[in-house]
């Protein structure tokens, strides 16, 4: 016996809930190989990367048990399975709040990735002032007794409101969650500024674009003048007595 099962029970459980977690780490690693490959395309074909960073993790079972409990549902890996989508989660640090929505156009036009449900926190902020994009995206895994589809949470935010959020996950905890009044208005102050911080730096990132790209327009401009310019003074051929360049 062992933790009250039968030595083969147990063993059985065991490998099922290890084969249960490999399959949420590797979608995890699916997702991640994803993203990779745009970010090498963007780093080698364009001016521009839109992600800056991202960050992976797979839940504990521990966290795993607690969540389920809170959500009194019936523990069971096909139940653990229906009811929490966020297991294996990655998070998507953008410069931009366009970039967000780029991000998220780009995974969703993956053939393999099926969208299951988008939160736009963005446009739609929770009470606290949290801002970010939520997406729950099924993978495909590809395993030694068939496929499994599994789901994975997407967040993707900016800079400035990863650093809020980051900060305010922070506050809660030494709080124990039970943050006083007055600061959990100066938190939503906070994060109504990061947001003003936000559009500010994309309309002076739209501003800097544009003042390129007139740059850009006025250099081809000048280039197709000089080249132009040239042209009226080269001699046709036939004037050019080419023999007297020629090795004696």
């Amino acid at each position: 016996m062992k933790n009250g099962y039968p030595i083969a029970q147990f063993k059985k459980l065991k490998d099922e809930v290890t084969r249960f977690m490999m399959m949420y780490q590797f979608a995890l690693q699916e997702l991640e190989t994803k993203v990779e490959i745009l970010k090498e395309e963007f780093h080698l074909l364009h001016d521009y990367n839109p992600i800056e960073h991202t960050k992976s993790r797979v839940k504990s079972i521990e966290s795993i048990i607690n969540k389920m409990q809170r959500k009194a549902v019936p523990f069971s890996l096909t139940s653990i399975k229906e009811h929490l989508y966020d297991i294996a989660g990655m998070r998507i640090t953008c410069s931009f709040i366009s970039d967000i929505y780029r991000v998220c156009d780009m995974l969703s036009k993956q053939s393999d990735l099926k969208v299951i449900e988008i939160k736009d926190y963005i446009k739609d902020p929770k009470p606290n002032g949290y801002r970010s994009l939520h997406m729950i995206v099924e993978i495909p895994v590809f395993m030694s007794n068939g496929v499994e589809y599994v789901r994975v949470e997407v967040q993707v935010r900016t800079i400035a409101m990863d650093f809020w959020a980051s900060l305010e996950h922070k506050i809660f905890y030494k709080y124990n969650k039970d943050v006083p009044d007055e600061l959990l208005s100066e938190l939503k102050e906070a994060a109504e500024n990061a947001n003003k911080l936000d559009k500010q730096m994309e309309r002076l990132n739209r501003d800097i674009a544009a003042i390129k790209e007139q740059q850009e327009d006025n250099e081809e401009e000048e280039l197709a003048r000089l080249l132009l310019s040239n042209e009226q003074f080269l001699l046709p051929a036939s004037l050019i007595d080419v023999g007297e360049f020629k090795e004696q």
